[in-house]
């Protein structure tokens, strides 16, 4: 397989690999760093690649898999094809590779299946036509009420000083 490139700051893209290796040694890929060997690269986040038998997903399979657990729109799957795997795969987030370039050599036992990008959320809104979100039109508060804050504010430091007094003079 060839080199792939791995852009910096690379967003939402899964790498889809199926392993031909035996059970046993695709376990292994769980280890630490063991996935950085096959990949030909160091560094990933383990927290952000995905290994497992497809068996694993029973009814929902890998086009489930793609589309409802990693939001992946369905007009980028091919579900036959999906549906042919068998055995083990990784699913290699751009997040693992923390932001950073890097060139991955995959071993020969793994076999790249696809490029996916995550849907991305719309964060854009129209605009906002209320009333109430023009600037400067909240009620104005009215003005010269802290005359009687202060007036109320002395009176509760009076009660509490003669309370601290009474005190004082029943212990004394």
């Amino acid at each position: 397989m060839n080199d792939l490139a791995i852009a910096p700051h690379e967003h939402g893209v899964l790498r889809l690999f199926a392993l031909d290796m035996r059970p046993q040694e695709a376990k292994f890929l769980r280890e630490p760093g063991a996935v950085d060997q096959v990949l030909g690269v160091q560094g990933l986040d383990p927290a952000q690649i995905d290994i497992f038998p497809v068996s694993d997903l029973e009814d929902l399979g890998l086009f489930g898999y793609l589309s409802e657990g990693c939001g992946v729109s369905e007009d980028q799957l091919d579900r036959n094809m999906l549906q042919a795997i068998d055995g083990w795969v990784i699913v290699l987030r751009s997040a693992a590779f923390q932001g950073r370039s890097a060139t991955l050599s995959p071993d020969p036992r793994l076999r790249l299946i696809g490029l996916f990008t995550e849907e991305a959320t719309n964060w854009t809104g129209g605009p906002i036509e209320t009333d109430s979100a023009k600037p400067f039109s909240a009620p104005q508060s009215p003005k010269g009420g802290g005359r009687q804050h202060r007036v109320g504010s002395a009176l509760i430091a009076l009660l509490i000083l003669l309370a601290v007094g009474g005190a004082l003079w029943l212990i004394l």
